[in-house]
């Protein structure tokens, strides 16, 4: 069976970790995200998959290849240009005419399959999903799942009635304007009879374009309300939420990698730690190769990824450190994500420690550095209060 991974976005509101990592290479403890989506589509039998790319497509390429070791087909759809110097420069061409470019090139998608956005983690019976749709003779079904409804402002609201038609769609809502509680997951099921309403060598989208255009023609446009763990990666906080629910094991697919070596305490290859001279609550994952001194403190959920070095009297209170980074001694990191050069924080605030001259704070553990930090940084450090970092 056939799927499309949607993996040409820029992931502007993830930044900066999408400035050098596509978004479905963003790791949840280790493992690119889309990494997952391929495993659950394995599962399911859907084997042949087509993904587009754009956006540091080259990256998305040379990790999973043609799939074969993650026991799928997979082909690439580029969108975009090459230049002169051969530089690949990214035009995407949205959702919906990323599936139509695909199409025009030779006819793929013959018989019903699944697109899912690539920077999601989901734990969903797809088998009893595409079922479903095929009972109601849908042209497209949309997945969907019911949040509080405290927080439907934050997405896109699916309105359908007792049958499941879908009726319209809110964008957004206010809690007191929203008509129901049943979100957009960016999960679909599709016919190939859709490709004949999205126009060729155009920018499309599937959730702003061809679905109103479904609800005006009232094509039988479906959507499924199914319970199910979905953590979406569209901002820096929904990051921090993965990493943290993955932690706490509420991600049925994803497993903590590495070795268990204490009570919600996991380690990669050949840490270097003094285990009865730090101070070490879970949950906590801590990539390989990573050096903690004596006197650090640590308290999770917290992940800190590989080639780290934590200094003697710093503190990591629930927050994510990406590869190489080293905080400095007696650094307080609570609530923070450390990658390269920034740091931001849970509401995705970006400090960078280079520009504001922190940098000594957080460097790349690669460097040399100076053991103490000199007068003036500790007076600067003294009066910023280094908890703010």
């Amino acid at each position: 069976m056939k799927a499309m991974i949607l993996a040409a976005g820029k992931g502007t509101r993830v930044r900066p970790i999408t400035y050098t990592i596509p978004k479905p290479l963003i790791p949840i403890l280790q493992k690119p995200v889309m990494e997952f989506l391929l495993e659950l589509l394995r599962q399911h039998g859907f084997d042949q998959v087509m993904v587009n790319v754009s956006h540091l497509a080259n990256e998305i390429e040379s990790y999973f290849r043609d799939g074969q070791r993650f026991g799928v087909e997979i082909a690439y759809s580029f969108e975009g240009r090459i230049e002169e110097n051969g530089e690949l420069v990214g035009e995407a061409v949205g959702s919906a005419g990323g599936m139509k470019r695909i199409q025009d090139f030779h006819p793929f998608f013959d018989d019903t399959f699944v697109v899912l956005c690539g920077d999601a983690l989901i734990d969903l019976d797809l088998t009893a999903a595409v079922k479903w749709h095929k009972e109601k003779g849908a042209i497209a079904t949309v997945v969907m799942k019911s949040v509080p409804k405290e927080e439907v402002p934050s997405y896109g609201v699916v309105v359908t009635d007792e049958t499941g038609r879908i009726k319209a769609f809110q964008e957004k809502p206010k809690v007191e304007e929203a008509l129901s509680t049943d979100i957009n997951t960016g999960i679909y099921i599709f016919e190939p009879e859709i490709l004949d309403y999205i126009p060729s060598g155009v920018e499309y989208d599937i959730g702003g374009q061809l679905f109103p255009k479904l609800v005006e023609m009232n094509a039988p446009f479906y959507g499924i309300s199914m319970d199910f763990q979905w953590v979406d990666i569209g901002k820096v906080p929904d990051y921090w939420r993965a990493i943290r629910s993955v932690l706490a094991g509420e991600v049925k697919n994803v497993e903590i990698p590495g070795n268990q070596v204490a009570p919600g305490i996991y380690t990669g290859l050949n840490v270097a730690v003094n285990w009865d001279k730090v101070d070490i609550t879970g949950p906590v994952y801590i990539g390989a190769m990573t050096r903690i001194e004596d006197g650090a403190k640590i308290v999770g959920p917290t992940m800190i990824g590989p080639n780290c070095w934590i200094c003697s009297g710093a503190t990591v209170d629930n927050s994510v450190i990406f590869e190489y980074s080293r905080l400095g001694p007696g650094v307080r990191l609570i609530d923070k994500l450390v990658f390269g050069r920034y740091c931001v924080d849970k509401t995705g605030a970006t400090i960078d420690v280079q520009a504001a001259a922190l940098d000594w704070l957080i460097t790349d553990s690669r460097q040399v550095i100076p053991a103490e930090p000199t007068a003036a940084r500790q007076a600067i450090a003294d009066l910023l209060g280094t908890e703010g970092v």
